[in-house]
């Protein structure tokens, strides 16, 4: 079985596939402090629950956007599993995609990834909206060419700031009010960050289809896309397993 591990800068999804299809997911918090070890008693005691045996994984693909985290993720997977791991960026390793900015070595490795799986489901040229700690809205071009993009803040972290910078306005839950111009300040901050990440998708969509003639499949991903899903029109799909499945491309093309 395949290990994938993804480290973001609010979360580390690790997931299993058999050889034909995902098994299971699992999040964690991360945390560049968090040791091998510790990770590892807790991805022992989900696979345990899952009555899944650690001597069945025999490969690791690993991403990570956090470097204290990847010394630890590396151990990980030596120490505890066995199997020396495959580093998206490491010297030698083969992504899949060809990359086209200024400084090819500033992107991050889940862009490249994300990029990668979704071109093994999309056809044509793409622009992938992807909703985390950052948003971000990448083109990816159908000769496997990544052009390069746009960075935004993520809504969560748009949500943080709001609160702590402001000493009168509370931490929201991200929610649709049911009217944009609101009678209180909790459904005002929500229609603020609500219509107003929508509005930030289809305009900054609408910027790029202006500057670029194409024809793009527009797909949404990240940890919260699925918020959106309906109301942001510009984009046409929602697919959540877009990294993992961009890990498991790269597992196939280095194995």
């Amino acid at each position: 079985m395949l290990l994938v591990i993804d480290t973001g800068n609010t979360n580390t999804l690790f997931a299993i596939h058999d050889g034909d299809k995902w098994l299971v997911e699992w999040r964690i918090a991360t945390d560049a402090s968090r040791t091998a070890d510790e990770y590892a008693v807790w991805f022992y005691q989900l696979m345990s629950m899952q009555k899944m045996q650690i001597n069945d994984i025999n490969a690791c693909v690993i991403s990570s956007v956090v470097p204290q985290s990847l010394f630890n993720m590396r151990n990980l997977s030596r120490r505890h599993l066995n199997v020396e791991p495959i580093v998206v960026g490491d010297e030698g390793i083969d992504i899949g995609v060809a990359i086209d900015i200024d400084n090819p070595k500033e992107v991050g490795s889940d862009r490249l990834v994300t990029a990668l799986g979704a071109l093994q489901k999309y056809e044509g040229n793409l622009l992938i909206v992807d909703s985390g700690t950052a948003t971000t809205f990448d083109i990816i071009s159908k000769d496997k060419l990544f052009e390069g993009g746009i960075i935004a803040p993520g809504i969560n972290l748009s949500v943080r700031a709001l609160h702590e910078a402001s000493a009168q306005l509370p931490r929201i839950a991200i929610l649709k009010p049911n009217r944009v111009v609101a009678k209180n300040t909790v459904e005002a901050m929500q229609s603020g960050i609500f219509f107003g990440y929508i509005s930030l998708i289809d305009g900054l969509i609408d910027k790029i289809l202006s500057e670029d003639d194409r024809n793009f499949t527009v797909i949404g991903t990240g940890g919260v896309a699925s918020l959106f899903k309906g109301e942001a029109k510009s984009i046409q799909y929602y697919d959540s397993n877009l990294t993992i499945d961009g890990l498991l491309e790269i597992w196939r093309l280095n194995k």
